[in-house]
């Protein structure tokens, strides 16, 4: 018993000395559960960083939206109270990064790809600095776009037209909604559900990843494959608190960022046809054809210049993003 006494007292202050032991923590939250491919790419980012930074960094992960909504954990990032976070404010960051999120600007993942490592990303990723933040990496926010709703199988455009359909809470997803000629019910994602429940909204929009982890196919009849949008995944760090770092963290903190930002998306696009056989286990799924695409990719053109009117990006910053689609071949 004693000995058993003596190997946890013993185990408690290796704890507790290892903890000491670090100069930095980076507390980091995101909205999904562990299961899914942004947690677990954390998951990886912890392991490297504190192994790599020899104990010096030691990385605090929560997951589930454990503390907050996506909203309310950007704000603590700005505040400092979290170190960073990952999720759908990533334009408060920088107005720029909402070019990621064009309606059908890229044809599929490999332009994708192409797109967040390219030195345009890195460009854009640079420009947060100016509002606070450093962004070390970008991903690719978990796939591709898909709609689910009550009411009816999305062919075309205009069957979305008179459907309350939930957005983002960001200006930028509701004026795509708003081209496509949906009623926009803005609110966090993490409150969905129990809104479907209610029947106070109609349907949503977001890659399979997200319809799977968060269970809305309990709730949704219809999975449409529209694939019309995916989106910038950067990793959002508080400025303030990456700068007190000595210059040889800063670098290992900022490769291993991209080498987890390139597992998550490793792991996303492997799942996602997965999840959409899964999905169809429990959800009417139905694949748009050609002319179909047309019609959103019509409905959405005037989406693009409205974001060089309002001043989000210039016309040379779309034209420098169709570019670096294609950069990779």
């Amino acid at each position: 018993m004693t000995s058993k006494i003596l190997a946890a007292v013993a185990a408690i202050f290796l704890s507790v000395s290892a903890a000491a032991a670090a100069d930095f923590t980076f507390k980091y939250g995101n909205s999904q559960p562990e299961a899914a491919a942004r947690s677990q790419s954390m998951i990886w980012f912890e392991e490297q960083l504190e192994e790599r930074s020899g104990g010096r960094i030691e990385v605090e992960n929560f997951f589930g939206a454990v503390l907050g909504n996506e909203k309310e954990m950007f704000d603590q990032v700005t505040t400092g109270l979290l170190q960073g976070t990952r999720g759908g404010f990533f334009a408060n960051a920088s107005t720029k990064f909402n070019i990621f999120l064009l309606p059908f600007l890229v044809s599929g993942w490999d332009e994708m790809e192409c797109l967040v490592r390219s030195d345009f990303a890195k460009s854009v990723q640079a420009s947060a600095a100016e509002n606070g933040y450093h962004v070390p990496a970008t991903g690719i926010s978990q796939g591709f776009r898909m709609y689910t709703n009550n009411v009816r199988p999305i062919m075309q455009v205009s069957d979305l037209h008179g459907l309350k359909i939930r957005e983002p809470q960001t200006e930028f997803m509701t004026n795509v909604a708003q081209a496509i000629g949906s009623n926009v019910t803005a609110m966090a994602f993490s409150d969905v559900y129990s809104a479907f429940q209610r029947g106070t909204i109609d349907g949503q929009h977001n890659p399979p990843a997200n319809i799977w982890n968060y269970k809305i196919y309990e709730v949704q009849k219809y999975l449409s494959v529209t694939r019309h949008m995916t989106g910038p995944d950067p990793l959002l760090v508080n400025k303030e608190w990456y700068d007190s770092m000595p210059a040889d963290l800063q670098q290992i903190f900022d490769e291993v960022s991209v080498e987890a930002l390139i597992l998550s998306d490793k792991l996303a696009r492997a799942a996602e046809d997965e999840l959409l056989v899964a999905l169809g286990e429990h959800m009417e799924v139905n694949e748009l054809t050609a002319e179909g695409i047309a019609t959103f990719q019509e409905a959405v053109q005037p989406v693009y210049q409205m974001g060089v009117d309002n001043g989000t990006y210039t016309a040379e910053d779309l034209e420098a993003a169709r570019a670096a689609t294609m950069s990779c071949g």
